[in-house]
């Protein structure tokens, strides 16, 4: 009992940090595809296995899935701004350039032919989201008619990840080495497709 009073304070602190971290860490990493997204939700599902409140899964998953559809919506809306703006087609043109010919060409393929559902299983394929954001942005999407997408993607993400944090956390006794686990899985998730294409080549 008194070990349990005294990981209390160490427990909300960890949430009062830990939550508007996770948060933030999300939507940046929406916005700028360099911060590993799947892996701080994964780590911080593990940190909410070891902790007492029944809710901390629970409410990781709901900020991981409400930042990563804040995060997709902020940089569809900003696409459409630089769609529409004066230097609009130089703007496409760049997008062009930094994105894969071939995976782009499928989005659109893909996206005209199953629509919305789409999205969800670009949010779940690594490096799938920006191609069918482009996509939807050549097809001039409206922002609603992204949004229903990217709901639902949103939420499958969050829980697709949280569940390997889960299992990291469930395997390992300390904190730690379920982040350890988590991350190198979610990391390995990201990287084998674009290696298994390079290899086909």
């Amino acid at each position: 009992m008194i070990g349990e009073l005294a990981r209390l304070p160490a427990e909300s602190t960890q949430q009062a940090v830990g939550y508007p971290s996770l948060f933030l860490l999300v939507v940046l990493g929406s916005l700028v595809p360099v911060v590993p997204t799947g892996a701080v939700v994964s780590s911080a599902a593990v940190v909410s296995v070891h902790q007492s409140s029944p809710f901390s899964l629970l409410f990781v998953f709901c900020v991981g899935a409400l930042a990563a559809f804040l995060g997709d919506l902020a940089l569809y809306w900003l696409g459409r701004r630089g769609v529409r703006s004066k230097n609009g087609s130089r703007w496409l043109e760049r997008i062009h350039d930094h994105a894969a010919p071939e995976r782009l060409d499928q989005a659109r393929t893909k996206l005209t032919e199953h629509g919305v559902a789409v999205l969800v299983l670009s949010r779940l394929i690594p490096a799938g989201r920006i191609p069918v954001m482009l996509a939807c942005l050549l097809a001039s999407w409206p922002l609603r008619r992204f949004a229903r997408g990217a709901a639902p993607a949103a939420l499958a993400w969050a829980g697709t990840y949280e569940l390997i944090g889960l299992l990291g956390g469930s395997l390992f006794r300390e904190p730690w080495q379920g982040v350890a686990a988590a991350v190198l899985l979610t990391v390995a998730v990201s990287v084998t497709p674009g290696v298994w294409r390079r290899v086909r080549r």
